[in-house]
């Protein structure tokens, strides 16, 4: 049996549209091994296919028919603590989850960069598959079928606040609101802050990151489907963070935290209950830098 423990990740960090994604400490969890049959179960009250339409199988099935081995079934136990369509990486974790484990199965045909250039052709772009692959912080583009990325450790001195609303937003619906042509300016604009961004968090300079973290790709125009997310980038700031940003397609709103400020997480859920903000709810995570792991038994 393979045993796979898949990261949460924050993509975008504002500038960085679909190129910048981080690894965090929030984790969803597999056990595959092959069988005679299709057998998928959940060990929480989170609801999945249990058919041939689950991501984990579809993912599983894909490489071994790349790879040219015969699969008759699977056996698939799943724990989800990556909340869904909450823009917090859920899809990137059960493709990376899934190419892992058949990876494995297989007896390990292909190297993590092939793994990469696959995880990112099955989502799209690789801001979410990559860091949940290999954690940390991760610049990436992907051009053939080719991923091209460089991964950064992040230290240990951040924390970042994941403000999780309980309502669903598909990445589709984000990204049709998203206009398909953009002025040189606003494209200068996001390519700078991109870049420091990056720079900024690699290097511990955290003050620039509030500018770092400013966008005219896709934030402005993606905010109005998330009641209360202004608000709460506003509370952000005023209590100390140094950047807020939707994550990834959103809904989750995400602030870098200082670790040192420690009542920001006191003061935040105060500001919600006070403000009625109903269904919202926070989670402090911490940079995850090892990315996916994996256990055989």
């Amino acid at each position: 049996m393979v045993k796979v423990k898949i990261p949460a990740t924050s993509a975008n960090l504002g500038s960085g549209f679909d190129a910048l994604g981080l690894s965090l400490t929030l984790y969803n969890y597999l056990e595959v091994e092959e069988s005679d049959r299709l057998d998928i179960s959940s060990t929480d009250a989170v609801e999945i296919p249990k058919n041939e339409q689950n991501l984990v199988y579809k993912t599983v099935k894909y490489l071994f028919d790349v790879c040219g081995r015969p699969l008759h079934g699977l056996r698939i136990v799943q724990t989800n603590n990556i909340p869904l369509a909450r823009g917090l990486g859920s899809s990137s974790a059960c493709i990376v989850g899934g190419l892992v484990a058949a990876n494995q199965l297989m007896g390990c045909p292909l190297n993590e960069d092939e793994l990469l250039g696959f995880a990112a052709t099955l989502e799209g772009h690789p801001d979410n598959a990559a860091p949940a692959l290999l954690g940390g912080l991760v610049t990436a583009v992907i051009e053939d079928g080719k991923v091209y990325h460089v991964k950064q450790t992040v230290k240990d001195d951040l924390m970042f606040a994941a403000f999780i609303p309980g309502f669903e937003l598909k990445t589709s619906k984000a990204r049709k609101v998203i206009p398909l042509e953009v002025s040189h300016r606003d494209a200068v604009f996001n390519l700078s802050r991109a870049a420091l961004m990056s720079v900024s968090l690699y290097s511990g300079d955290y003050q620039n990151l509030r500018a770092a973290c400013e966008d005219r790709l896709h934030q402005q125009y993606r905010l109005p489907l998330i009641r209360g997310a202004q608000q709460i980038f506003d509370m952000s700031y005023r209590f100390g963070a140094y950047a807020a940003f939707i994550s990834g397609a959103g809904p989750t709103v995400m602030a870098i935290v200082d670790t040192a400020l420690f009542d920001f997480e006191g003061k935040a859920n105060a500001w919600l209950r006070e403000n009625e903000m109903t269904g919202w709810s926070l989670r402090m995570l911490s940079i995850d830098n090892r990315g996916v792991a994996v256990k055989l038994d």
